[in-house]
């Protein structure tokens, strides 16, 4: 009999086999179309209090933008390395824009290797490059590529709105309090392919390692591979495994310092024991670099005082990302 390849996995990379909805799926239609926004910002409520995550489902993505994206990422890592690392995020400088391969970002640097390769592209600007912003790098041997990825980019944006709207509303807010904080906002596009691991796994390298987001928020569309996890309140690891016409969405730190710790940017990581090749397509999308964020003064009571100081959104996401590249070291 062969050996189930979850078996082989190091007790603490186990995660718990739950239904789907273990991390909540909401239907964001009534928000989309008006009918109902309240319903879906009490929903949305719940899954960011508890869990940190949520599927989203009618959100009005064609299913053919997210797999047009999917062939051209499987496509891009198929690249020799030697294209794919003519690319290298270290030619973009601080803009942060082009092709990691293995091991080359580490989300968890004290304590796991990322297996990994990834390619990252944000808003196309201007020559000059400041801190994640600068001209995107592309492959020119597939010019089909930079429709596809840039597409996805920019539908990926129209959504990100609409659930910053719901997310305003399950905190009391105004519709649009995060839109002044998005006049130029800071976005990342990214794909990720993880290879299958074999043999005795642990913590020293997966695919990903145990890490929280950056910024505000993360719209993730997964493959049909899975090795998703995420950890809920009670510190146990939750499988979010995929389910088909949703995203995944996932505050970040954030968010988290806005509510002061009422929304949980939780941890979560990948570990890709199925055998075959997963791709997935996370967007962040954050703010502008120079955007307060403190906690809200509904957030703030006698019980639980201010946990946070107050950061702009580029020196608290930049001082992230030096951590885990090199090239970033004397960054300023």
């Amino acid at each position: 009999m062969t050996q189930s390849p979850l078996s082989m996995l190091d007790d603490s990379l186990r995660a718990t086999r739950q239904n789907f909805d273990s991390i909540p799926v909401i239907d964001i239609a009534p928000l989309i179309d008006g009918s109902d926004p309240d319903k879906v910002a009490g929903e949305i409520n719940w899954a960011l209090t508890n869990v940190g995550f949520m599927y989203v489902k009618n959100h009005g993505t064609p299913d053919a933008v997210v797999q047009n994206t999917f062939a051209e990422a499987r496509a891009f890592f198929d690249l020799p390395l030697e294209e794919k690392m003519d690319l290298h995020i270290s030619k973009s400088g601080t803009a942060l824009r082009g092709y990691i391969e293995m091991f080359g970002e580490n989300t968890d640097p004290a304590k796991t290797k990322d297996f990994k390769e990834c390619f990252d592209i944000g808003p196309e600007t201007a020559d000059s490059v400041t801190p994640f912003f600068g001209p995107n790098l592309w492959p020119e041997s597939r010019p089909q590529f930079r429709e596809a990825v840039y597409g996805y980019h920019e539908a990926m944006k129209v959504l990100s709105k609409i659930l910053l709207q719901g997310i305003a509303r399950s905190l009391d807010l105004a519709p649009d309090f995060f839109e002044s904080r998005m006049k130029n906002p800071i976005s990342i596009q990214r794909l990720l392919h993880y290879p299958p691991q074999t043999g005795k796994i642990d913590e020293s390298v997966m695919g990903i390692g145990a890490h929280t987001d950056y910024g505000n928020l993360t719209i993730l569309a997964q493959d049909d591979v899975g090795g998703l996890q995420v950890m809920n309140r009670e510190g146990q690891w939750v499988e979010g495994p995929p389910v088909p016409g949703t995203f995944v969405i996932n505050i970040g730190d954030l968010v988290q310092r806005l509510t002061n710790d009422r929304y949980l940017a939780n941890l979560h990581r990948v570990v890709n024991t199925s055998g075959r090749e997963r791709y997935s397509i996370p967007f962040f999308i954050d703010a502008d670099f120079d955007a307060e964020f403190g906690p809200l003064a509904q957030c703030v009571t006698p019980e639980r005082p201010a946990q946070y100081e107050t950061v702009t959104c580029g020196q608290h996401k930049f001082g992230r990302f030096r951590a885990s590249y090199a090239h970033l070291k004397d960054a300023s």
